[in-house]
């Protein structure tokens, strides 16, 4: 089980690597910008990017804390309209 403090150094780590969550239920959750994770001391709020920006969601995921299992390192994405500073895929 990780603590709200564990997954905020992880999401604020300099430069940001895009992350997968995966829960005690086996689903998972990509975060490709910090932005679009909020972590309460219960649960974390992760957003789900829409077509067009990926920084402005669609929907919004609510995750309890105590059923996140993992928190693993993802390739970052080619880059769209909107995205911020990072890698590109080839």
């Amino acid at each position: 089980m990780f603590t709200p403090n564990e997954m905020q150094q992880r999401v604020r780590k300099q430069p940001f690597v895009p992350l997968r969550i995966v829960t005690s239920s086996g689903e998972s959750f990509d975060v490709f910008h910090p932005e679009m994770i909020l972590i309460g001391q219960r649960d974390v709020q992760i957003g789900e990017s829409s077509r067009e920006d990926s920084i402005i969601y669609e929907q919004v995921n609510r995750v309890s804390i105590m059923h996140i299992t993992a928190m693993k390192d993802l390739p970052a994405r080619k880059r769209r309209n909107g995205d911020g500073p990072g890698r590109k895929e080839s």
